[in-house]
Protein backbone atom coordinates (compact mmCIF):
# COMPACT_ATOMS: atom_id res chain seq x y z
CA UNK A 1 0.00 0.00 0.00
CA UNK A 2 3.15 2.69 0.16
CA UNK A 3 5.51 3.40 -3.19
CA UNK A 4 8.33 3.77 -0.77
CA UNK A 5 9.54 -0.42 0.17
CA UNK A 6 10.81 0.71 3.85
CA UNK A 7 7.35 2.24 4.27
CA UNK A 8 4.65 -0.62 4.29
CA UNK A 9 0.62 0.49 5.42
CA UNK A 10 -1.90 -2.19 6.15
CA UNK A 11 -5.34 -2.11 8.45
CA UNK A 12 -5.55 -3.17 11.63
CA UNK A 13 -7.46 -6.62 12.91
CA UNK A 14 -8.90 -7.08 16.22
CA UNK A 15 -7.12 -10.15 17.03
CA UNK A 16 -4.05 -8.71 16.20
CA UNK A 17 -3.02 -7.64 19.70
CA UNK A 18 0.72 -6.55 19.12
CA UNK A 19 -0.76 -4.23 16.16
CA UNK A 20 -3.39 -3.05 18.40
CA UNK A 21 -1.11 -2.31 21.09
CA UNK A 22 1.62 -0.51 18.92
CA UNK A 23 -1.36 1.88 17.52
CA UNK A 24 -2.16 2.63 20.99
CA UNK A 25 1.26 3.31 22.08
CA UNK A 26 1.80 5.97 19.11
CA UNK A 27 -1.13 7.47 19.53
CA UNK A 28 0.16 7.65 22.94
CA UNK A 29 3.56 9.73 22.36
CA UNK A 30 1.98 11.94 19.84
CA UNK A 31 -0.85 12.74 21.37
CA UNK A 32 -0.71 12.31 24.96
CA UNK A 33 -3.95 14.03 26.36
CA UNK A 34 -6.26 11.15 25.15
CA UNK A 35 -6.60 7.59 26.79
CA UNK A 36 -6.29 4.57 24.71
CA UNK A 37 -5.17 1.33 24.70
CA UNK A 38 -5.02 -1.99 22.55
CA UNK A 39 -7.97 -3.78 23.95
CA UNK A 40 -10.03 -0.87 23.25
CA UNK A 41 -8.69 -0.18 19.99
CA UNK A 42 -9.64 -3.77 19.74
CA UNK A 43 -12.90 -3.41 21.19
CA UNK A 44 -13.71 -0.51 18.49
CA UNK A 45 -12.91 -2.92 15.83
CA UNK A 46 -15.14 -5.65 16.69
CA UNK A 47 -17.97 -3.50 17.72
CA UNK A 48 -17.80 -0.86 15.09
CA UNK A 49 -21.13 -0.78 12.76
CA UNK A 50 -20.75 -1.89 9.41
CA UNK A 51 -21.65 1.38 8.02
CA UNK A 52 -18.94 2.78 9.58
CA UNK A 53 -16.70 1.49 7.85
CA UNK A 54 -14.11 1.96 10.52
CA UNK A 55 -10.22 1.01 8.92
CA UNK A 56 -7.79 2.09 11.61
CA UNK A 57 -4.19 1.41 9.28
CA UNK A 58 -0.98 1.21 10.66
CA UNK A 59 2.11 2.38 9.33
CA UNK A 60 5.97 0.83 9.32
CA UNK A 61 9.07 2.05 8.39
CA UNK A 62 11.63 -0.73 8.18
CA UNK A 63 9.20 -3.02 9.98
CA UNK A 64 8.75 -0.37 13.16
CA UNK A 65 5.57 0.67 13.46
CA UNK A 66 5.50 4.14 13.64
CA UNK A 67 2.37 5.75 12.81
CA UNK A 68 -1.44 5.84 12.88
CA UNK A 69 -4.62 6.52 11.22
CA UNK A 70 -7.92 6.49 12.25
CA UNK A 71 -10.65 5.78 9.27
CA UNK A 72 -13.74 5.56 8.26
CA UNK A 73 -17.48 7.28 8.02
CA UNK A 74 -19.65 9.26 10.08
CA UNK A 75 -22.50 7.19 10.15
CA UNK A 76 -24.44 8.75 12.89
CA UNK A 77 -24.57 12.06 10.81
CA UNK A 78 -27.39 12.59 8.62
CA UNK A 79 -25.56 14.26 5.79
CA UNK A 80 -24.14 11.16 3.88
CA UNK A 81 -20.45 10.79 2.28
CA UNK A 82 -18.81 12.94 5.88
CA UNK A 83 -15.70 11.08 6.74
CA UNK A 84 -12.90 11.34 8.98
CA UNK A 85 -8.96 10.97 8.90
CA UNK A 86 -7.32 11.52 11.63
CA UNK A 87 -2.99 10.89 11.23
CA UNK A 88 -0.64 10.61 14.25
CA UNK A 89 3.18 9.66 13.31
CA UNK A 90 5.93 9.46 16.50
CA UNK A 91 7.72 12.63 16.88
CA UNK A 92 10.91 11.00 16.71
CA UNK A 93 9.85 9.29 12.98
CA UNK A 94 8.33 11.95 11.51
CA UNK A 95 9.65 13.02 7.97
CA UNK A 96 10.28 9.52 6.52
CA UNK A 97 6.94 9.14 4.32
CA UNK A 98 5.27 6.98 6.99
CA UNK A 99 2.43 10.17 7.53
CA UNK A 100 2.28 10.43 3.09
CA UNK A 101 1.65 6.62 2.70
CA UNK A 102 -1.26 6.76 5.68
CA UNK A 103 -3.07 9.85 4.17
CA UNK A 104 -2.68 7.75 0.84
CA UNK A 105 -3.89 4.77 1.68
CA UNK A 106 -6.64 6.25 3.86
CA UNK A 107 -8.21 8.26 0.81
CA UNK A 108 -8.32 5.65 -1.40
CA UNK A 109 -10.24 3.44 1.40
CA UNK A 110 -12.24 6.37 1.85
CA UNK A 111 -13.22 7.00 -1.55
CA UNK A 112 -14.05 3.24 -2.22
CA UNK A 113 -16.82 3.52 0.34
CA UNK A 114 -18.45 6.78 -0.96
CA UNK A 115 -16.67 9.53 0.99
CA UNK A 116 -17.23 13.04 0.04
CA UNK A 117 -16.14 15.34 2.65
CA UNK A 118 -13.38 14.30 4.44
CA UNK A 119 -12.22 15.86 7.85
CA UNK A 120 -9.18 15.91 9.76
CA UNK A 121 -7.90 16.89 13.07
CA UNK A 122 -4.57 18.71 12.74
CA UNK A 123 -2.25 19.26 15.36
CA UNK A 124 -1.81 23.22 15.90
CA UNK A 125 2.22 23.18 14.92
CA UNK A 126 3.83 24.96 11.44
CA UNK A 127 4.81 21.52 10.08
CA UNK A 128 1.69 19.69 11.13
CA UNK A 129 -0.70 22.37 9.83
CA UNK A 130 1.45 22.47 6.75
CA UNK A 131 1.54 18.88 6.08
CA UNK A 132 -2.09 18.90 5.68
CA UNK A 133 -2.88 21.96 3.88
CA UNK A 134 -0.06 20.31 1.26
CA UNK A 135 -2.52 17.90 0.59
CA UNK A 136 -5.62 19.74 0.37
CA UNK A 137 -7.26 20.58 3.43
CA UNK A 138 -8.64 23.63 4.74
CA UNK A 139 -7.87 24.94 8.36
CA UNK A 140 -11.12 25.17 10.30
CA UNK A 141 -12.09 25.34 13.69
CA UNK A 142 -9.72 24.47 16.61
CA UNK A 143 -10.30 22.75 19.82
CA UNK A 144 -8.41 22.33 22.86
CA UNK A 145 -7.01 19.47 25.20
CA UNK A 146 -7.10 20.22 29.10
CA UNK A 147 -5.65 18.74 31.82
CA UNK A 148 -5.77 19.17 36.09
CA UNK A 149 -3.46 18.03 38.40
CA UNK A 150 -5.56 15.90 40.78
CA UNK A 151 -2.98 16.20 43.32
CA UNK A 152 -2.26 19.57 44.48
CA UNK A 153 -5.77 20.25 46.34
CA UNK A 154 -6.75 22.77 44.33
CA UNK A 155 -10.35 21.22 43.59
CA UNK A 156 -12.85 23.37 44.75
CA UNK A 157 -14.69 21.77 47.37
CA UNK A 158 -17.43 19.26 47.32
CA UNK A 159 -20.80 21.02 46.13
CA UNK A 160 -24.20 19.93 48.06
CA UNK A 161 -26.87 19.68 46.04
CA UNK A 162 -30.02 22.07 46.01
CA UNK A 163 -33.67 20.69 46.94
CA UNK A 164 -35.18 18.25 44.38
CA UNK A 165 -31.70 17.52 43.22
CA UNK A 166 -29.85 14.16 43.48
CA UNK A 167 -26.19 13.41 42.20
CA UNK A 168 -25.85 9.38 41.95
CA UNK A 169 -23.10 7.21 40.19
CA UNK A 170 -23.72 5.70 36.84
CA UNK A 171 -23.55 2.02 38.19
CA UNK A 172 -27.39 3.06 39.10
CA UNK A 173 -28.10 2.65 35.46
CA UNK A 174 -26.73 -0.43 34.85
CA UNK A 175 -30.27 -2.09 34.51
CA UNK A 176 -31.58 0.45 32.28
CA UNK A 177 -28.76 3.01 30.60
CA UNK A 178 -31.43 3.75 27.92
CA UNK A 179 -32.26 7.35 30.32
CA UNK A 180 -28.34 8.08 29.86
CA UNK A 181 -28.85 7.11 26.08
CA UNK A 182 -31.31 9.57 25.67
CA UNK A 183 -29.65 12.39 27.69
CA UNK A 184 -26.34 11.97 25.81
CA UNK A 185 -28.31 11.96 22.58
CA UNK A 186 -29.71 15.20 23.11
CA UNK A 187 -26.58 17.07 24.64
CA UNK A 188 -24.20 15.82 21.94
CA UNK A 189 -26.97 17.25 18.96
CA UNK A 190 -26.00 20.69 20.32
CA UNK A 191 -22.38 20.22 20.54
CA UNK A 192 -20.10 22.62 18.36
CA UNK A 193 -19.29 20.58 15.01
CA UNK A 194 -18.52 20.90 11.26
CA UNK A 195 -20.40 17.58 11.48
CA UNK A 196 -24.61 17.11 12.75
CA UNK A 197 -24.68 14.08 14.91
CA UNK A 198 -27.68 12.01 15.34
CA UNK A 199 -27.37 9.92 17.72
CA UNK A 200 -30.13 7.06 17.19
CA UNK A 201 -29.00 3.60 17.58
CA UNK A 202 -29.28 2.23 20.98
CA UNK A 203 -27.83 -1.03 20.64
CA UNK A 204 -24.57 0.64 18.76
CA UNK A 205 -24.62 3.35 21.98
CA UNK A 206 -24.00 0.52 24.57
CA UNK A 207 -21.47 -1.36 22.96
CA UNK A 208 -19.51 1.67 21.77
CA UNK A 209 -20.21 3.99 25.04
CA UNK A 210 -21.40 2.06 27.72
CA UNK A 211 -19.81 -1.25 27.43
CA UNK A 212 -16.60 0.31 26.44
CA UNK A 213 -13.60 -1.06 28.28
CA UNK A 214 -12.63 2.10 29.13
CA UNK A 215 -16.16 4.07 30.34
CA UNK A 216 -16.06 3.69 34.36
CA UNK A 217 -19.60 3.35 35.71
CA UNK A 218 -18.66 4.12 38.59
CA UNK A 219 -17.01 7.72 37.95
CA UNK A 220 -19.60 8.63 35.58
CA UNK A 221 -21.71 11.37 37.36
CA UNK A 222 -25.43 11.97 36.55
CA UNK A 223 -27.76 14.63 38.12
CA UNK A 224 -31.51 14.22 38.86
CA UNK A 225 -34.13 16.90 39.08
CA UNK A 226 -36.86 15.56 41.01
CA UNK A 227 -35.90 11.99 39.86
CA UNK A 228 -35.50 12.50 36.06
CA UNK A 229 -31.47 12.88 35.04
CA UNK A 230 -31.24 16.23 33.80
CA UNK A 231 -27.18 16.50 33.47
CA UNK A 232 -24.26 13.79 33.25
CA UNK A 233 -20.48 13.74 33.21
CA UNK A 234 -19.52 10.22 31.45
CA UNK A 235 -15.78 9.23 32.21
CA UNK A 236 -13.29 6.85 30.73
CA UNK A 237 -10.10 5.51 32.83
CA UNK A 238 -7.36 3.85 32.16
CA UNK A 239 -4.89 1.06 33.97
CA UNK A 240 -3.09 3.31 35.95
CA UNK A 241 -4.36 6.79 37.11
CA UNK A 242 -5.61 9.00 34.31
CA UNK A 243 -9.44 10.28 34.68
CA UNK A 244 -10.67 11.73 31.17
CA UNK A 245 -14.16 13.41 30.74
CA UNK A 246 -15.98 11.62 27.85
CA UNK A 247 -18.91 14.05 27.85
CA UNK A 248 -20.79 16.16 30.10
CA UNK A 249 -23.82 17.68 29.23
CA UNK A 250 -27.24 18.98 30.73
CA UNK A 251 -30.60 18.60 28.75
CA UNK A 252 -32.21 21.61 27.34
CA UNK A 253 -34.83 22.15 29.85
CA UNK A 254 -32.38 22.47 32.97
CA UNK A 255 -29.49 24.67 31.63
CA UNK A 256 -28.33 27.57 33.31
CA UNK A 257 -28.68 26.09 36.51
CA UNK A 258 -25.26 25.03 36.82
CA UNK A 259 -26.08 20.97 36.65
CA UNK A 260 -22.99 20.22 34.45
CA UNK A 261 -20.61 21.24 37.20
CA UNK A 262 -22.39 19.96 39.73
CA UNK A 263 -22.29 16.16 38.13
CA UNK A 264 -18.35 16.77 37.32
CA UNK A 265 -17.31 18.50 40.78
CA UNK A 266 -18.79 15.46 41.69
CA UNK A 267 -17.03 13.02 39.80
CA UNK A 268 -13.49 14.59 40.25
CA UNK A 269 -14.01 14.17 43.57
CA UNK A 270 -14.51 11.12 43.77
CA UNK A 271 -11.78 10.39 40.97
CA UNK A 272 -9.06 12.33 43.53
CA UNK A 273 -10.37 9.97 46.43
CA UNK A 274 -9.48 6.62 44.29
CA UNK A 275 -6.31 7.81 43.59
CA UNK A 276 -6.63 9.03 40.12
CA UNK A 277 -3.73 11.99 39.72
CA UNK A 278 -4.51 13.42 36.42
CA UNK A 279 -7.65 14.72 35.11
CA UNK A 280 -8.54 15.34 31.42
CA UNK A 281 -11.00 16.62 28.74
CA UNK A 282 -11.23 18.17 25.69
CA UNK A 283 -13.32 21.02 24.54
CA UNK A 284 -14.08 22.86 20.76
CA UNK A 285 -12.83 26.38 21.17
CA UNK A 286 -16.66 27.75 20.43
CA UNK A 287 -17.71 25.88 23.25
CA UNK A 288 -18.00 28.56 25.75
CA UNK A 289 -19.74 27.47 28.97
CA UNK A 290 -18.08 24.33 29.20
CA UNK A 291 -14.33 26.17 28.62
CA UNK A 292 -15.38 28.45 31.76
CA UNK A 293 -16.56 25.41 33.87
CA UNK A 294 -13.51 23.83 33.17
CA UNK A 295 -11.38 26.26 34.00
CA UNK A 296 -13.41 26.94 37.40
CA UNK A 297 -12.01 23.78 37.76
CA UNK A 298 -8.74 24.63 37.29
CA UNK A 299 -7.85 22.86 34.01
CA UNK A 300 -5.00 24.38 31.70
CA UNK A 301 -5.24 24.10 28.07
CA UNK A 302 -1.97 21.39 27.25
CA UNK A 303 -2.82 21.10 23.26
CA UNK A 304 -4.72 22.31 20.51
CA UNK A 305 -5.49 20.86 17.32
CA UNK A 306 -7.25 22.25 14.25
CA UNK A 307 -10.07 20.85 12.49
CA UNK A 308 -9.08 20.43 8.93
CA UNK A 309 -11.57 19.58 5.56
CA UNK A 310 -11.07 18.25 2.03
CA UNK A 311 -13.91 17.62 -0.32
CA UNK A 312 -13.61 14.78 -2.86
CA UNK A 313 -14.25 16.21 -6.15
Amino acid sequence: MSSDPSVTVHPLRPDASEDCEAFARIREEALPFILMTGEALAHDLLHSPPEAHYEPLLARVDGEAVGSAQVGLVHDSPQPGQAYLNIYVRPSHEGRGAGTALVRAAEKRLREVGARDVYSWVLDTPANRAFAERRGYRPGRSAHFLRLDLTEGSLPPLQSAPPGVEVIPGTDFVSDPRPLFALDAETIADEPSDIDYELTDYESWLRGTWNHPLTSKELTSVVLVEGRPAAFTMVRTNSGTRYGTMMTGTARAYRGRGLAKLAKNDSLHRARAADFTEALTGNDDGNGPMLAINKWFGYEICGTEVHHVRAFG
